[in-house]
């Protein structure tokens, strides 16, 4: 699939780091070091701009090793960027460690997966199908 995309960031184009990679990472536009504190949250922009075929999205989504070793992760994961949207795309990042941490230029922020969907046509009704599982939500399937 094609994606035009215009990139006013200091960085190459965002690249699949490998073969079988459904990610592509975002990597932090910064004219300075970003620190965050403890359970603090900013808007980290990418200077980048794409424009979607109708029909998909593109999803932000946390790094795994971002997470993990520093416990930083996306806020709204993950975040939804439609195909009518033409503004710079950013990284709501979250600090969930008790360290504050810091944000470099050029740093591997999140990923960008590539999605398609359908639109949903409601077709309202008095009652629903029934299931096995019927109305249990939350937990209801048990722990193992």
């Amino acid at each position: 699939m094609k994606v035009e995309i215009i990139n006013r960031s200091s960085h190459a184009l965002p690249a699949y780091e490998t073969i079988q990679s459904a990610g592509l990472d975002l990597r932090a536009n910064l004219t300075e070091d970003v620190t965050l504190q403890s359970l603090e949250r900013k808007l980290i922009p990418t200077g980048l701009y794409i424009a979607l075929p109708s029909g998909t999205e593109a999803q932000v989504r946390p790094r795994s090793g971002l997470a993990y070793k520093q416990g930083i992760t996306v806020l709204n994961s993950p975040g939804t960027i439609d195909a009518d949207y033409r503004g710079e795309i950013g990284v709501l990042l979250v600090n969930l460690s008790k360290d504050e941490v810091v944000i470099k230029n050029g740093e591997r922020v999140a990923q960008l997966v590539i999605a398609t969907y359908e639109q949903a046509q409601w077709a309202e009704v008095e009652t629903l199908s029934a299931t096995e599982r019927g109305e249990g939500g939350f937990g209801s399937t048990g722990k193992k």
